[in-house]
């Protein structure tokens, strides 16, 4: 919404103030600034003129005239022009030598086409007034020479850029920017729309609401004898092009100049085209419409239309009809201002992709108050401007809307920010925003709790708090404020006018003997060690599509392919919440390497959302006047999913880096796995490994992830139909793994180990097996067979070639012996590794190596 301050100020008895502190002012209250645009302050120099005299220039490719310029000085200016719009006798606005034009452009004296130019005659573009550059801007007649066109069209002036939220939809209007700014200054609000209406008689044009739930107010009013040769006042172009409007024709100029003003849309129909009562209604199967942009649209049945007996002649509150749209010869116009459904407005421009000024407006709530006095303020204007004559009588459709009333304690809001105010204070500053307050609460609104019009009102908020007598106060929000439903709301706007600057900041405190819970500890270890391994933490959106889940190949009947749905997606190829880590990650590598870095590793912690069987499909939406119960807490809960807190890497490129001390070492399915160890280590597990077939993974390069029995993930490398469905780079590997699971089996305290101040004694044992037998599988047997003198296990070396035969591979491992009491003797330890290497034969089949 862009406010010009000169209209503001219209509307507001602003101090001497800045556009920057009007912008303060307003951003206090809650609205976002986007840009502040100053225009016209460079501008000099620039004065009316009459043409006494033109003269054709010949023998130019296009058209050039000499032009003799009265000015208002001793003698006449001499002006080479190229436009034709002008005549002998116009009042022209004229740059005189060394005047300057918006963007700093200063203009001179000089030569050209043969003939001298003391100066430019300008059209409105080039004074900085809109995009028009038809022609040379014509002023009128009566205009002073010789007058200052910079104060004489007021071409200075400031512009406030504002971004409405979809809350405050009273704000994409002058009126509504004014009233916050005139609270924010403390000064008086002149309302646009304080006008006496004049006595309604009967209709002169039939019309009626056919769908209640579309529409509750439909106003027309009818003029005739308008003339369409008038042009819009010079005033009102500035305003409307300052705006961020288009000037069009004078009858399209005055519905959008009230609808900047007033925030009520409207709409004129050509009476001529008009056939029968216009009836709002919703749209029929098959039903077509032609409309302003030349689209016809195959209307939906929910789509809110304006018909006659002709059809369908607008889409309500988003654009009009071709058929029925006023021409360069209607003389004759019916004016339309209604309020319709702000959700059915909302769902028709979205279906149709189809946002106007309108629907912005609508779909945030319109003043239900406003139709009778922007309809009657439009046929003014037509009257005064265009010399049409207004009808007698107003067409007044309207379904009876009874208004909401929120009864809540004067404490609410003070509760709410933490601090007191006074009853007097919350009543000061609901009264301030047009709400009509009254002592005492209402029993009708404490019995039933919701009005007759389905809106949310403060009964049960005071039931729940058992607040009676003087501190219950009846609040009824005004016309225009049609966000404020319930309590809550009503304590927002008494905290943002009192000043969120002067809410206190305080910590809460901490009880003692609290801090981070285990898992807490466990997550930030888990970051911290595999930041010091190489990785680096990313934190993808946890949203997916159903084709992730066909990318990473997973079977029809996974568990993972049942995720969430969101009834409002960010994105709507997105609807899913994940159910694995594995997708963000993925992506997040495809567009680093796409970036140009090849050698990668991610990790990332979070949460996988995992739906319960037999939960409900969507979970209750609460009301916000009041603690939920226990009851409704309970509800929320069985409805939500598992949570569980995962950890996954991906790798790619060399994870060790190549440089002058040698070449580098690729990634690889068995650094997944060492990073599926360095977790279990910092959650004080070890982990078992086996091969599995588990997708996304290879199967042939696929480990299952074991603490005890229990499963906790997976890791290894990428299947290559993942790889290139993604888009990876070859041999790219990843890890998953359940956090949660861990840390259920975490042991207890930590013990300090006992440490022997006995020496250690190595044994290097190398055992032949075949090339398939999984090397944990191997490393077990010796822990198990070596006994309790064994500190560690290390394994060393891999081989294979022709001195292992085909099909085996040579194992090597460093078994580190030592006893708490004495120094072992040689025997001793070469017992225990016989014992590891027997156990090892016996499990796997493996063999002592001898050479």
């Amino acid at each position: 919404m862009k406010v010009p301050l000169s209209w503001l100020r219209e509307c507001v008895d602003l101090p001497a103030v800045t556009a920057h502190e009007v912008a303060d002012k307003l951003t206090a209250a809650g609205l976002k600034l986007e840009s502040i645009t100053s225009h016209g302050y460079d501008v000099k120099n620039v004065v009316v003129g009459e043409v006494l005299e033109v003269e054709e220039l010949t023998g130019f490719k296009k058209p050039i005239r000499h032009c003799k310029v009265e000015v208002g000085e001793a003698t006449p200016r001499e002006i080479v022009c190229g436009a034709v719009n002008f005549a002998v006798g116009d009042r022209v606005p004229v740059v005189l030598p060394g005047g300057v034009l918006p963007g700093g452009f200063e203009v001179g004296a000089r030569k050209t086409y043969g003939r001298m130019s003391e100066g430019m005659i300008c059209s409105e573009r080039e004074l900085g007034l809109g995009d028009s550059h038809d022609g040379i801007m014509v002023l009128p007649p009566d205009t002073p020479i010789g007058a200052d066109v910079v104060e004489l069209l007021g071409l200075r002036d400031d512009v406030i850029e504002l971004e409405i939220t979809p809350d405050i939809g009273y704000a994409l209007s002058i009126r509504g920017v004014a009233r916050e700014a005139a609270t924010g200054f403390g000064v008086p609000f002149r309302d646009p729309a304080d006008v006496e209406l004049p006595e309604q008689a009967e209709s002169s044009w039939p019309a009626s609401i056919a769908d209640p739930t579309a529409c509750d107010r439909f106003v027309l009013r009818q003029v005739s004898g308008f003339d369409p040769e008038a042009q819009s006042p010079l005033w009102m172009r500035v305003r409307l092009s300052r705006a961020g409007m288009r000037p069009v024709s004078l009858a399209v100029d005055i519905t959008n100049y009230l609808m900047l003003e007033l925030g009520q849309p409207l709409h004129a129909f050509d009476t001529g085209k008009l056939t029968g009562e216009i009836v709002v209604r919703r749209a029929r199967q098959g039903e077509r419409l032609e409309t302003l942009d030349h689209v016809v649209r195959d209307l939906d049945p929910d789509d809110i239309l304006i018909t006659d007996d002709s059809g369908p002649i607008s889409m309500a509150g988003t654009m009009g009809g071709l058929e029925t749209e006023i021409s360069g010869g209607s003389t004759d116009i019916v004016i339309e201002a209604a309020h319709f459904s702000a959700t059915g407005i909302s769902r028709e421009s979205r279906r149709h992709n189809l946002v106007s000024e309108a629907s912005k407006r609508f779909e945030r709530g319109v003043d239900r108050e406003l139709p009778l006095v922007a309809s009657w303020r439009a046929a003014q204007l037509l009257a005064e401007l265009g010399g049409a004559t207004v009808h007698p009588g107003v067409t007044h459709a309207q379904v009876d809307v009874t208004p909401a009333r929120i009864a809540i304690p004067a404490s609410h809001p003070g509760d709410v920010a933490g601090i007191p105010y006074s009853k007097e204070t919350v009543v000061q500053r609901l009264e301030q925003i047009g709400c009509i307050v009254v002592d005492g609460d209402d029993p009708a609104v404490r019995r039933g709790g919701v009005d007759p019009t389905g809106v949310v009102t403060g009964g049960e908020l005071a039931a729940k708090l058992a607040v009676t007598g003087d501190d219950m106060i009846t609040v009824t929000p005004p016309s225009w404020r049609p966000d404020i439903t319930d309590p809550s709301d009503l304590a927002e706007e008494v905290i943002r006018l009192e000043g969120y600057e002067n809410l206190p900041s305080v910590l809460p405190t901490a009880p003692a003997g609290a801090g981070l819970t285990e898992g807490q500890r466990l997550h930030r270890r888990v970051g911290r060690v595999l930041a010091e391994a190489g990785y680096v933490e990313v934190l993808a959106y946890p949203f997916i599509s159903a084709d992730d889940f066909d990318q990473l190949q997973l079977p029809a009947d996974d568990a993972r392919r049942r995720a969430m749905r969101l009834s409002n997606p960010l994105a709507e190829d997105e609807p899913l919440m994940r159910t694995t880590l594995l997708p963000g990650l993925l992506k997040t590598l495809v567009r680093n390497v796409g970036r140009g870095f090849g050698d990668v590793a991610l990790f990332e912690t979070g949460a996988v959302y995992r739906p319960r069987e037999g939960a409900p499909a969507t979970a209750p939406v609460l009301g916000v006047e009041g603690r939920p119960t226990a009851e409704e807490l309970a509800s929320i809960e069985e409805a939500l999913p598992d949570q569980p807190i995962r950890v996954a890497v991906v790798l790619a490129g060399e994870f060790d880096r190549s440089g002058w001390w040698g070449a580098g070492r690729q990634a690889s399915w068995a650094d997944a796995v060492q990073a599926a160890r360095l977790v279990a280590g910092e959650a004080r597990l070890d982990l078992s490994i086996s091969a599995d077939q588990h997708e996304p993974w290879h199967p042939g390069r696929c480990a299952a992830l074991y603490v005890g029995d229990t499963l906790v993930g997976h890791a290894g490398e990428l299947h290559p139909r993942v790889v290139e469905a993604y888009g990876l780079p070859p041999r790219t590997a990843a890890m998953e793994l359940e956090l949660t699971r861990l840390q259920s089996a975490m042991p207890g305290p930590v013990q300090a180990p006992a440490i022997s101040g006995y020496p250690v004694a190595t044994q290097d044992v190398a055992l032949l097996v075949p090339d398939f037998t999984p090397v944990a599988d191997v490393e077990a047997a010796l822990r198990d067979g070596a006994g309790e003198l064994l500190e560690s296990i290390r394994l060393f070396d891999v081989y294979t070639g022709e001195q292992v035969g085909q099909g085996n591979k040579s194992l090597a491992y460093t078994l580190r012996f030592r006893a708490p009491d004495r120094t072992l003797t040689a025997e001793e330890t070469t017992a225990a590794r016989d014992a590891a290497v027997a156990l090892a034969a016996d499990r796997v089949g493996a063999q002592l190596r001898s050479g």
